[in-house]
């Protein structure tokens, strides 16, 4: 049986204890060959940390390790080099001296190896020395290799002082990649995200961003090359087990973790964790989304009262996309980074990018995740909800969907009533877009409405919301301008809602049916 290496990240163990491997050396020659300064943003549990061991190993000579891999024929140089593997993963960043504990632990260790006569010294003047001496020691120019550079940052989103305190301390750290330039024969940086601008790369202009370069689209995840290549045979058991066809089987692998694109014009990549463990327990599941609930994105979206409606089809820039500011006020960049939004389109007049959700498995857990944050809901009853919600207009009850609906706006939060009308938008926003999973929905959003059309096997609902207006505003309004009209010839039956939100009642005054 194949062993999938889930949960894995060190490569010698992967290839030691006989775990399977998709072959990426091909990408690590070119990078080792043709640059020495690397930076990849990918989100978590793509393979970064693998990638990074990967590396490691090569640089370490251990070309037994790789053994049948591409880069067993095409490297040259395999000269044992010292290196120094920075992994930020593995604690949380909470407390103001968490960071400068963590680089600590890893300098001493370094110091063992390398000399500690500037133990005394400040942390980046530490790491300089140590650069330095590693090359003088050995007789080769060093390897640094930093894992999740990121992390102490994000998890200080909302604590502006302690956001400033790591970013100050990391970009001191860090700007020994450029000032021992004669010392580091390669460098690579991974994360989630591209903190730049005033930031902690401001002066890393040295290195080499390949997070968004076509050649390197599929350095991490899979491709539908290699996922026909290497796991034919394991679509074909999952395909057996869910008493599906392999065409079947084929559709739903990539209408569930397809999708990531990386660069516009590229092929779309797969969640290599959600299709590793989808083969290893023969069963689809949301196993990337469950392993990390994005706590960061809501305090984003909430804290700048982000409208929902704008992150589905959004339009930014490469620039944009490419790094944020700590300052900044814009959640998409980050949110986009973490692998909760993808490349849709690209505009090349104008070089704008068009941004959507991957995959089902991230739309449906962005949206069931942020239910209880919006709602009244927790989110252990939220898929009851939508599952009565279904129910509800299958059979036409709209008086019985209605007044689910209304009672989603009971309890607003405080610190989202400052502005209704946008939370009055992302309440439908969730409800009709987990509804579209198991119904058709069609809507349309704009200033202070929106517009929806709701297809269920019996029923057609036509409806209109108005924001601070009536619900026989709202029911005219479909009528004078022919909602309905589209659908006159079609068999089911017609039901058009009119629906009144008072921000000043802060809920839905009333509602009319007309069938």
């Amino acid at each position: 049986m194949k062993k999938y290496p889930i949960g894995i990240q060190s490569f010698e163990s992967m290839r030691r204890d006989g775990f399977f491997y998709v072959d990426k050396t091909e990408h690590i020659h070119r990078l080792v060959s043709t640059g020495r300064y690397y930076f990849l943003s990918r989100p978590r549990r793509f393979g970064k940390s693998l990638l990074l061991s990967t590396i490691r190993a090569f640089f370490e000579g251990k070309r037994e390790l790789f053994s049948g891999l591409a880069i067993d024929s095409l490297a040259d140089d395999w000269t044992p080099r010292p290196i120094l593997y920075l992994d930020l993963n593995s604690r949380m960043y909470s407390e103001p001296d968490s960071l400068a504990q963590e680089l600590n632990k890893h300098l001493e260790i370094w110091e063992k190896q390398y000399g500690d006569e500037f133990k005394d010294r400040a942390l980046e003047e530490r790491f300089y020395h140590i650069v330095a001496a590693a090359h003088e020691r050995t007789g080769h120019r060093v390897v640094i290799l930093v894992d999740e550079y990121d992390k102490p940052m994000l998890q200080a989103i909302g604590n502006d002082p302690l956001q400033e305190a790591y970013r100050n301390t990391l970009k001191a750290f860090y700007s020994v990649l450029k000032t021992q330039d004669e010392h580091i024969r390669f460098a690579m940086l991974t994360g989630v995200t591209k903190f730049g601008k005033v930031s902690v790369f401001s002066d890393l202009n040295n290195l080499n961003d390949i997070s968004m370069s076509a050649m390197f689209h599929d350095i991490c995840g899979i491709s539908e090359r290699e996922l026909e290549a290497n796991f034919a045979e394991d679509i074909g058991l999952l395909a057996r087990a869910q008493e599906i066809t392999e065409e079947q089987c084929r559709a739903k692998l990539k209408e569930m973790f397809d999708g990531y694109h990386f660069e516009c014009g590229t092929p779309g990549v797969y969640n290599p964790f959600s299709l590793l463990n989808t083969f290893y327990k023969m069963k689809f599941g949301s196993y990337w989304f469950e392993t990390g609930t994005p706590t960061f994105l809501v305090k984003l979206l909430r804290l700048h009262n982000y409208n929902l409606n704008d992150m589905d089809g959004l339009e930014t820039t490469a620039d944009v996309l490419n790094s944020i500011d700590a300052a900044s006020t814009n959640p998409i960049p980050v949110i986009y980074q973490s692998g909760y939004l993808t490349i849709k389109g690209h505009d090349k007049v104008f070089d704008t990018y068009t941004l959507g959700f991957p995959n089902r498995e991230v739309e449906v857990g962005v949206i069931k995740y942020l239910m209880p944050f919006y709602t009244p809901v927790s989110e252990s009853k939220s898929m009851f909800e939508i599952k009565n919600f279904t129910k509800e207009v299958e059979r036409g009850d709209a008086d019985a969907f209605m007044a689910r609906l209304a009672s989603f706006f009971a309890d607003i939060p405080y610190e989202l009533q400052r502005d209704l009308e946008v939370h009055y938008q992302n309440v439908l926003f969730i409800v009709f877009r987990l509804l579209g999973f198991y119904t058709e929905v069609e809507y349309r959003t704009a200033a202070g409405r929106v517009d929806l059309v709701l297809k269920t096997p019996g029923f057609i609902y036509v409806m209109e919301f108005k924001l601070n207006g009536t619900a026989e505003e709202a029911i005219r309004q479909i009528n004078e301008r022919g909602y309905a009209a589209p659908f006159a010839a079609d068999p089911r039956k017609v039901i058009k809602l009119g629906v009144g939100f008072s921000s000043k009642l802060k809920s839905i005054e009333k509602w009319i049916v007309e069938e």
